[in-house]
């Protein structure tokens, strides 16, 4: 049996496809797939609801409008969150920061080196002072030359997923888990520490309203996808109304 949704199937040929776009997924049949149904299902909706446009993707957009409105944030939700997150609201702020870089290659598969990375992480928390003698030994980073030090990193300066947790660190503090980004796994350690001041609320109100616009946007649409999926008669694939990450 193939993949259908409410009758239709899906063809070999969308799946090849959709396909090219997910390489870099973890799973990335699983992902074009679960892309196609929720696209399919999304268009079968338009249509039952007479929504109209160019192409497809103008008819999903429409349907959004219409069927998934988000109220925009007042004033008094963006100051509870200034409040909230006055940290990531500074200017100026520095930490001085070293790593260890494990970059995932065609020659070093992630499991392997997640293990490796995993046994120098727990070495470097027995043994914190061997620091630089490793980030020399298995850095792939150039900053290895120089035992891992990164220098006074700013915010901006850096891939977010490291930021976040580089600026969450107490000064001096290792972080007890491995980071992953694009570049690969990282074992992490913040420094010195100097904090910026504080920014007014008032040169951060339209950026927080957008965020809190964003977060809005993506759990009313996970909602409405949710609801979706579990009317819908979807053969050949589990599909969860839980799993929309694609078209949020």
């Amino acid at each position: 049996m193939g993949i259908a949704v409410n009758g239709v199937e899906l063809s070999d040929a969308e799946i090849e496809g959709e396909l090219v776009h997910h390489q870099g997924a973890a799973n990335p049949l699983k992902q074009a797939v679960h892309e196609l149904v929720l696209r399919r299902l999304l268009l079968q909706e338009a249509e039952r609801l007479g929504i109209e446009g160019e192409d497809g993707d103008q008819r999903i957009e429409a349907l959004f409008a219409r069927e998934v409105p988000v109220p925009e944030p007042d004033a008094l939700a963006c100051q509870r969150y200034y409040q909230s997150q006055l940290a990531r609201f500074s200017s100026g702020a520095l930490v001085e920061a070293r790593h260890i870089l494990f970059q995932i290659t065609p020659s070093a598969p992630l499991a392997l080196l997640r293990q490796t990375a995993e046994l120098i992480l727990a070495e470097l928390q027995a043994r914190p002072e061997r620091f630089e003698d490793l980030a020399r030994q298995y850095s792939n980073c150039p900053s290895g030359a120089v035992g891992g030090s990164l220098g006074q990193l700013g915010r901006g300066q850096c891939v977010a997923e490291f930021e976040e947790l580089l600026f969450r660190l107490p000064p001096g503090e290792l972080a007890g888990r491995l980071l992953e980004t694009r570049f690969g796994l990282h074992i992490v350690q913040a420094q010195r520490r100097v904090e910026g001041q504080a920014l007014p609320f008032a040169a951060v109100q339209a950026q927080i309203a957008d965020e809190l616009g964003r977060q809005s946007w993506q759990r009313a649409l996970h909602q409405y996808l949710h609801i979706l999926v579990g009317r819908a008669a979807i053969e050949g694939v589990e599909l969860d109304g839980a799993e929309t990450p694609l078209l949020q």
